[in-house]
């Protein structure tokens, strides 16, 4: 690709490799992890703990639908952050957020984005410590997220190998589905609907897992559980095989959309801020013991990535999901 070439025209993951190829190899010896290659930054600040950091930029027009109120902005604005550090095990020990508002906004509204905030963090057993405030043409928040971890107990999105189960903290494409329920008038229940709208952040789950010592790779599905495969395929030079009958999609998908319009919500669309990750088979029986999690595939040898389907069918899994930037991409 040439500089003169167009963002608009360079997909999200492409745009992230030129820029982290851009920032300084020079790194500190306390930067175990810098930028582009897990959901965190990883600092390390003790002989046996390390300080995982993520941030993450949200939109009125992109990622919050019109149905959504201010406190549910609030909410999705520390839990797209506080889902990364769950994903990477750790324990979470702040959030801060600089807050773009516009010059017609409410006072009121402003109080309720904040409220939000607050109540996702004080879910995650941690605070709002911080932020910024400045006016913007639309409603925009950057948030950063803060967690903890000992360093025996951290999970990177390196470390799955061929052998090892494939599995999923929760549902997949439930988000999915209510986006589509919103835009096209469909009668959903509240639970459904708050998949989207006050997604949870796993970070209970996480660090469970991460404690057993038994989880080999993982990361969160916030970009769909396809595109996420692909991420760990690539970091680990392996493939995936996701058996569809496995698959944990809600039955009120399932009749909203019928079973295989479903499954390719379950594989395609964003939004559901659950825990992807492998496991050693012998080691399966402790990780069961301490959080609820389906398994869905097993990783292999070759690089390819695809899907068994009810009929013993292999079908490929395409690269596509949720991308930022304010569309969804075909890679």
């Amino acid at each position: 690709m040439e500089r003169s070439d167009l963002i608009s025209g360079i997909n999200e993951r492409e745009l992230i490799g030129h820029l982290c190829s851009v920032f300084s190899t020079r790194k500190s010896p306390a930067i175990m992890e810098g930028a582009g290659s897990d959901d965190c930054a990883v600092i390390d600040i003790s002989d046996e703990d390390c300080l995982v950091i993520t941030t993450d930029m949200l939109h009125r027009k992109t990622d919050f639908p019109e149905v959504m109120s201010a406190w549910q902005i609030g909410w999705m604005a520390a839990a797209v952050n506080l889902s990364d550090v769950a994903s990477m095990g750790a324990t979470p020990v702040g959030f801060l957020s600089a807050l773009g508002i516009t010059d017609d906004m409410e006072l009121g509204f402003a109080e309720d984005i904040a409220r939000g905030m607050d109540a996702c963090a004080s879910f995650c057993d941690t605070s709002v410590i911080g932020g910024d405030i400045d006016l913007h043409d639309e409603l925009t928040i950057t948030g950063t997220a803060l967690g903890r971890v000992k360093k025996e107990h951290l999970l990177r999105r390196r470390g799955a190998i061929p052998g090892d189960l494939v599995c999923v903290t929760g549902n997949v494409g439930s988000a999915g589905a209510a986006l589509l329920a919103l835009q096209n008038g469909f009668d959903i229940s509240d639970d459904l609907l708050n998949t989207l709208l006050q997604p949870v952040p796993r970070t209970k789950e996480g660090q469970l897992l991460a404690s057993t010592g038994c989880v080999t790779s993982m990361m969160d599905t916030s970009d769909g559980l396809a595109m996420s495969l692909y991420d760990l395929a690539e970091t680990n030079g392996v493939g995936f095989i996701i058996f569809a009958e496995a698959l944990p999609i809600d039955n009120e998908v399932i009749s909203l959309v019928g079973y295989d319009d479903a499954l390719e919500l379950g594989l395609y669309t964003g939004g559901d801020f659950e825990l992807l990750f492998t496991v050693s088979p012998s080691t399966m029986d402790k990780v069961k013991s301490v959080c609820y999690l389906n398994v869905v595939g097993e990783v292999t040898e070759d690089t390819l990535i695809s899907i068994k389907k009810t009929d013993g069918i292999n079908v490929s899994i395409n690269r596509k999901g949720y991308v930022h930037m304010g569309r969804f991409d075909n890679l």
